[in-house]
């Protein structure tokens, strides 16, 4: 079979990087979760004093940069590859709510975005990867065989972080997350340098009332109908 690019855009918390993650395991693609780079690089920041109260010092992390070295390791028990900051397993530490109240922040940079970008392409030039982010259709892959947008309501979104946050022991609150929420979104909406937005041929999927199975039931018959598609 023809292997092809997929770009997943959306929302946060809309599930993008879950759907991704089983995509490549049924298709044998490589998953990369571009979300997670642009946690790591916000966690590199709040370890290192950059983000100092709730203010970053972009000038010093753009500084900083050729520091941080970003890759990923397949973990056979668990399925998925898992982030590393500089050798370190960093997987948990970018999960938190600290670490989500200042990726977007961190994401508008534009030297962070062009050094990510410049990583995320070179993955992708052998085909055959499934791409999660916020401009994977829009500024790193344009050319993707397949795009999908994936869209939910800011409550049911709220919902589903919450309740993942507190499965991982966090202590906060449902208004917190929900907050935290719609700031991502304006903040990943209007910002100048690549904003979150919907390629013109990217396929929208609402998955509001959707199970994770039905998701990737609809997404694979749209990879089979991309691979058709591909001159040959």
């Amino acid at each position: 079979m023809d292997k092809i690019v997929i770009a997943i855009d959306g929302y946060s918390s809309t599930g993008k990087s879950t759907i991704a993650k089983r995509l490549a395991n049924q298709l044998n693609y490589i998953y990369v979760d571009t979300g997670a780079m642009y946690r790591a690089v916000t966690y590199f920041a709040l370890k290192n004093n950059f983000i100092n109260n709730k203010k970053l010092d972009s000038k010093a992390l753009v500084k900083s940069l050729d520091e941080i070295h970003i890759s990923f390791q397949f973990n056979d028990k668990l399925g998925f590859a898992e982030v590393y900051l500089n050798n370190e397993n960093i997987e948990s530490d970018i999960r938190t709510l600290e670490v989500s109240s200042f990726v977007s922040p961190v994401a508008t940079l534009s030297e962070v975005r062009r050094k990510l970008v410049e990583q995320q392409q070179l993955m992708g030039e052998g085909k055959g990867i499934v791409m999660d982010g916020r401009d994977i259709g829009t500024v790193v892959f344009p050319d993707a065989e397949l795009k999908i947008f994936m869209t939910a309501s800011a409550e049911t979104r709220a919902k589903r972080r919450f309740k993942e946050l507190l499965e991982r022991g966090h202590n906060l609150s449902y208004d917190e997350v929900l907050e935290n929420v719609t700031t991502r979104d304006r903040i990943d909406s209007t910002r100048k340098d690549s904003p979150l937005l919907k390629a013109d041929d990217a396929i929208e999927i609402d998955n509001s009332d959707l199970t994770i199975e039905e998701q990737v039931e609809t997404i694979l018959i749209l990879v089979e109908k991309a691979i058709k598609k591909r001159p040959y």
